[in-house]
């Protein structure tokens, strides 16, 4: 297969963990006989300093020519103070809508290797595994209106949360579906106690659920689900939520895996004619300037995001396995970076990324 690639390493240790994702997909290229066409473009803090833009036109084109786009992460400290338009993180926003992808799937799994470099106690998070399916292009991170107006006393800040009948309906299907591939439970989450928006979106998924029968429904509302996940992971097998609380309670499920640089993550858009997915791929970390160029970044999460891509983009499910395979080998092995070995000598980042490799 020809595997039609737009690859963004943005800034931060993004690169650095794209390079070692890139050395894996070449392998796994390699090995299956398929054939990589790497695209390289700007995004984030970096095309602001090349182009004045945080996404330029150029990329937008090529991701939107691209069969599947893999990103390492965006930011930069030296943004903090500028307008939204001239932060890095309008680009990510950015070229989540040029791609269309609504639906932000985040696998969270703590691997046995890791069941001690969790905060919580053992028995709580061994046997945790779930996908946390976030709505993407909606909510408040794009209503309108919003901005900050007026002056002293007067200065406000407005920002809105909308959803629409179609946004909600079709990433409810997308969770309905892939809770059928799993153990068939999917909890919705909430605020529908306060929130005119979550009544909506608690209506609409009921609505849904009736096209699953095979799948048990429960709703939870946000701050319970944020409760739920340190007191009883086990008990999520596919959540869904709108955007900001997916946003939030995600990177919470960062502490049941070990690490947050273990969380992959795959945005989905609509089928193309072929049966694949339109996909942004991308670790759910972020750029973490304070190691960048340290060799010290953990690759695990942007090399999860390979498989993902395999899987959703280019349905190579064999190949997707192999790569989640060989994680969980090197895991056991040992050789990991210093997030997930405080005690002795950490491998590096090139060093993890070898080692996914050889275990391929």
């Amino acid at each position: 297969m020809n595997l039609n690639i737009l690859v963004l390493p943005g800034d931060g240790i993004g690169t650095e963990v794209t390079a070692e994702a890139v050395r894996v997909l070449r392998r796994v290229a390699e090995k299956w006989n398929h054939t990589p066409h790497l695209t390289e473009g700007l995004l984030g803090g970096v095309a602001i300093h090349k182009t004045g833009s945080p996404m330029p036109d150029e990329t937008a084109r090529l991701a939107r020519e691209a069969d599947a786009t893999l990103l390492g992460a965006v930011g930069l400290p030296e943004f903090d103070n500028e307008p939204p338009e001239r932060r890095p993180e309008k680009g990510l926003l950015g070229i989540r809508k040029t791609l269309g992808v609504f639906a932000n799937l985040r696998p969270v799994r703590a691997y046995q290797a890791l069941v001690d470099s969790s905060p919580l106690k053992n028995h709580l998070v061994e046997g945790t595994d779930m996908i946390i399916v976030r709505e993407l292009t909606g909510g408040i991170y794009y209503g309108t209106p919003r901005g900050i107006s007026g002056a002293g006393a007067e200065e406000r800040a407005v920002n809105s949360m909308v959803y629409t009948r179609p946004e909600i309906e079709r990433v409810a299907r997308m969770a309905f579906r892939l809770a059928q591939g799993r153990r068939r439970k999917l909890t919705s989450v909430d605020k529908s106690n306060v929130l005119e928006n979550s009544q909506l979106w608690r209506r609409v998924v009921v609505e849904v659920a009736a096209e699953f029968p095979d799948v048990e429904l429960d709703h939870l509302l946000v701050d319970n689900c944020a409760m739920q996940l340190i007191l009883n992971p086990r008990r999520f097998d596919v959540v869904v939520t709108e955007n900001m609380f997916g946003d939030i309670l995600s990177d919470e499920g960062a502490v049941l895996a070990g690490s947050i640089g273990m969380l992959p993550s795959a945005s989905i858009g609509e089928r193309k004619p072929s049966g694949a997915f339109v996909g942004l791929y991308e670790p759910v970390h972020g750029s973490a300037p304070d190691i960048a160029g340290q060799n010290k970044a953990n690759p695990l999460a942007a090399i999860g995001s390979v498989a993902a891509m395999l899987e959703y983009s280019f349905g190579l499910h064999e190949e997707a396995a192999a790569v989640n395979r060989a994680v969980e080998t090197v895991l056991n092995s040992g050789r990991v970076t210093a997030d997930l070995k405080p005690a002795g000598t950490p491998a590096t980042t090139e060093q993890v990324g070898a080692a996914v490799c050889e275990a391929l």
